[in-house]
């Protein structure tokens, strides 16, 4: 199966899993680019662009990568392993969960939901989509 199936198949997941479902997408953190969307509604696609660029800054933003060195030297360690997995935002009407790829750590998903979602299983059920994406068969 190719990437694009793969991601394909997870959004077609999130819609399908998630509670209070209104949109997901798939960043390519190495190059800011949205490799994929899904929404209930109709956004412009220049909103779709500055998410894609947020959440490469929530990752990979220049003093989240001066964290991960300062606890690496804290630690002793020099592995590439990130710190910031997932990422939960709360906005005034929408919950956003943006989960990095255990199995590429370039690829982040992008989950929005209402507000009146449950938290407990928005992550369980993002999660299991997640080992989807990151586990294709």
């Amino acid at each position: 199966m190719n990437l694009t199936q793969i991601v394909t198949n997870a959004l077609k997941a999130f819609r399908h899993d998630v509670p209070d479902y209104i949109g997901s997408g798939i960043v390519d953190i190495s190059t800011g680019m949205l490799l994929a969307v899904d929404t209930v509604d109709n956004h412009p696609r220049e909103i779709l662009d500055v998410v894609a660029a947020a959440t490469t800054d929530l990752f990979q933003g220049r003093t989240v990568v001066q964290v991960e060195e300062l606890w690496k030297q804290n630690r002793g360690t020099n592995d590439n392993r990130h710190y910031f997995n997932e990422i939960l935002v709360n906005s005034e009407n929408l919950v956003h969960l943006f989960m990095r790829s255990k199995t590429n750590p370039d690829i982040v998903a992008v989950v929005i939901c209402s507000r009146q979602v449950n938290i407990g299983m928005l992550f369980v059920q993002a999660r299991q989509v997640m080992r989807q994406l990151e586990n294709p068969r």
